[in-house]
């Protein structure tokens, strides 16, 4: 099992700044947002963040986008877009070695009629699946996570009877597509983690770390955190955190250097 965190879009160090406060924190992993990816003006290329990883002895996962893009758009252009996206997300991936990519299960407005709402679920299967495919063919699996309630948008991967649906409905082999447990989100849907380890089990390959109060997706430290790595078993264990100063509240320490420096 690999402890680490990941870098948010937010986050203004560079890749190699960040992993090297990881490690000095005693971590051992890194996750890339491909919106940190997109965004910051340093960011590294893929063969660069496996050279990075390397040197620093951190495993590394990736996560798919999830701002502006949707899988389950009823458009299918830009279903298709998204689609496009994760693939190059899961190439990026397999050259620096990344053990994972997450992905979230797309999504569609509450008050549109049921009509458009099962063709966005359609179209989420059908990019899911594509996607999973992809991930097959070059070897790095892809790992749907469980999502918040949304008042607004219908999600479809909240609570585990929805992820398991959709994970049939996708039908591919585990080994394509495995699952990202997020605990923050559990917690805000009032479902007790421990329910998707009894259902998913061994499929769960990356889990989400943080906290809130049950009422907000909060993304708040999590100090009491090892008993849950411990119960999930998860290969990459990450912290997402919104500042990173906070991944070192959630281990209760004080590092010498938080590296904040703005782009």
């Amino acid at each position: 099992m690999r402890l680490g965190a990941n870098m948010d879009v937010r986050f203004g160090a560079t890749v190699e700044e960040f992993v090297e406060y990881l490690v000095e924190l005693g971590l051992e992993h890194v996750e890339l947002t491909t919106e940190y990816l997109q965004a910051h003006p340093d960011a590294p290329d893929p063969e660069t963040v496996g050279e990075i990883t390397s040197v620093h002895d951190v495993s590394v996962t990736y996560h798919a986008p999830f701002r502006d893009w949707n899988l389950g758009s009823f458009n299918d252009d830009s279903a298709q877009a998204g689609v496009m996206q994760v693939k190059q997300t899961l190439d990026a991936a397999a050259t620096a070695g990344a053990g994972a990519v997450v992905v979230h299960g797309g999504s569609v407005p509450r008050r549109y009629p049921d009509w458009v709402r099962e063709t966005g679920r359609r179209n989420a299967v059908e990019s899911l699946r594509a996607c999973a495919e992809h991930a097959a063919e070059v070897g790095v699996q892809l790992c749907l996570e469980n999502q918040p309630f949304d008042s607004r948008d219908e999600r479809h991967t909240v609570g585990p009877d929805a992820l398991a649906e959709t994970l049939d409905a996708v039908d591919v082999d585990p080994d394509a597509l495995g699952i990202t447990l997020d605990v923050g989100h559990a917690s805000v849907n009032d479902t007790d983690w421990r329910e998707y380890v009894e259902r998913f089990g061994d499929r769960i390959t990356v889990c989400h770390l943080h906290d809130n109060d049950g009422e907000s997706d909060a993304h708040e430290p999590l100090p009491e955190y090892e008993p849950i790595v411990d119960a999930v078993d998860a290969p990459y264990n990450v912290f997402e955190m919104k500042t990173v100063a906070d991944v070192a509240a959630c281990l209760e320490t004080q590092p010498d250097h938080i590296p904040q420096a703005q782009p």
